[in-house]
């Protein structure tokens, strides 16, 4: 088929028999997924700026002890540096609980709702309001990627 007749994002259609409401469920459930991404990396952040935080604290107890505080370089090292961010958890232990637990479960489940309500197709709802806002013809405003190429 010609790209410029390549109008419609076949893997991205809609099943035939797929109702409205059920492509907009899977629409929200895949952006709640996609907001539950991006919660993974601020926690991801959060154990990288929490770890980096524990090294700092190395100088932070040399300089104070340099300066003659060996007071509060003792409560430094002894009340912060490598304590636990919850009871008995590191923050790589925290990950490895969301990402086996709450993020292996909330994935497994919006994959399963595409299986079985709308084929596997990712992001129906997404290509189908793709389709109503380009403008057919122009280029920019292709269907897929195949269809902008001469």
């Amino acid at each position: 088929m010609p790209s410029q007749n390549r109008s419609v994002d076949t893997a991205h259609s809609r099943p035939a028999g797929v109702d409205d409401v059920t492509i907009e469920a899977l629409g929200e459930l895949s952006e709640a997924l996609e907001t539950v991404h991006r919660a993974r990396g601020h926690l991801y952040s959060a154990h990288q700026l929490i770890g980096g935080a524990d090294l700092t604290l190395d100088r932070a107890v040399r300089l104070l002890r340099e300066a003659g505080h060996d007071d509060m370089a003792d409560r430094v090292e002894h009340e912060l540096l490598g304590r636990n961010v919850l009871p008995g958890r590191w923050t790589f232990q925290v990950v490895e609980e969301f990402d086996d637990g709450y993020y292996a479960t909330f994935q497994e489940i919006e994959r399963d709702a595409r299986d079985r309500l709308a084929g596997g197709r990712r992001h129906i709802y997404e290509a189908e309001m793709k389709q109503r806002r380009r403008t057919h013809g122009l280029p920019g405003h292709e269907a897929t990627p195949e269809a902008g190429v001469p």
